[in-house]
């Protein structure tokens, strides 16, 4: 009765780990990187397609990402979708490829980001918190039914708790490591 419960919900936090990694590389660092074009939709052929299925994406200098459409006539709508990206950067096309350019951030620009990256965190913290939540109202409901003892009611939250409480460190690491590469040059 507890394990699919305790299983439940170490998965579903493990999933909001995730998800805040995913967050976090959509957080700009004034160096290149492809993950801020994970999202990004592109209309091809009458289609929404993701930008890595009719592109190859790479990091040039550092700061530059280097779009290199598979099909050549693909150029303007890729164009285009950066643009409407609002990734505050503007796509070069030369014809062959798209170079993106990323500015380095100004210090108030990297603060700004740093905050950004807190509220994901926290964020992050405050979904942990709900699954727990959720999982110690499933164990209660259980013990209030009979169908554990108040002994195993207890070690379940417990373990519930050990695991939340990793998952929280884990965010609280993954976030002070994001932070430091936001805040440096």
């Amino acid at each position: 009765m507890l394990n699919p419960i305790i299983n439940d919900a170490r998965e579903k936090m493990e999933k909001t780990v995730d998800f805040m990694l995913k967050d976090f590389g959509n957080v700009r660092t004034g160096r290149a990187n492809p993950g801020i074009l994970d999202s990004l939709k592109v209309e091809y052929y009458g289609a929404q397609v993701p930008l890595q299925q009719i592109a190859g994406i790479a990091v040039v200098e550092g700061r530059t990402l280097e779009v290199k459409p598979f099909d050549k006539s693909a150029l303007g709508e890729i164009e285009k979708a950066v643009f409407q990206a609002n990734l505050g950067v503007t796509p070069q096309n030369d014809g062959k490829v798209i170079r993106i350019a990323f500015p380095q951030p100004t210090a108030e620009g990297r603060k700004d980001l740093a905050k950004n990256v807190k509220k994901l965190a926290e964020d992050a913290r405050v979904s942990l918190r709900n699954v727990r939540r959720d999982a110690n109202d499933k164990i209660k409901a259980l013990g209030k039914s009979k169908e554990l003892s108040e002994d195993v009611v207890k070690d379940g939250e417990a373990q519930v708790q050990k695991i939340t409480d990793a998952q929280i460190k884990k965010v609280d690491e993954l976030a002070a490591k994001k932070e430091q590469e936001v805040l440096t040059l």
